[in-house]
């Protein structure tokens, strides 16, 4: 991953409703969350909803599919592996701790 992308994920998700939002779909698995259930949920008013699904749909941390006349909402668990990877590809590359969180010494 890009760390322009990386970051643009990140900024994202460093709101904390869009934040609130993810973490519901996370919770939700495979099956997603309809945007009603979303925003009774999270108590959103739904211009305010719509605002942040957006902006979470940009960078590619969730996904959206009509079902007839309800708009599903899902988690995408690929780009959150990806971003996870990113943050821990390098740990301790500098300190040879030997793992993340490892101090050194008990590596």
């Amino acid at each position: 991953m890009k760390i322009d992308d990386a970051a643009a994920r990140l900024e994202a998700l460093g709101n904390p409703t869009r934040l609130r939002i993810y973490r519901a779909l996370v919770r939700a698995g495979d099956g997603g969350m309809s945007v009603g259930k979303l925003q009774t949920k999270l108590d959103l008013a739904g211009s305010t909803l719509s605002h942040h699904l957006k902006a979470l749909l940009m960078v590619g941390l969730i996904s959206q599919e009509r079902q007839a006349t309800t708009l599903i909402c899902r988690a995408n668990y690929d780009m959150m592996r990806g971003i996870v990877d990113f943050l821990v590809a390098e740990c301790c590359a500098d300190a040879a701790c030997g793992g993340i969180g490892k101090p050194a010494q008990f590596a």
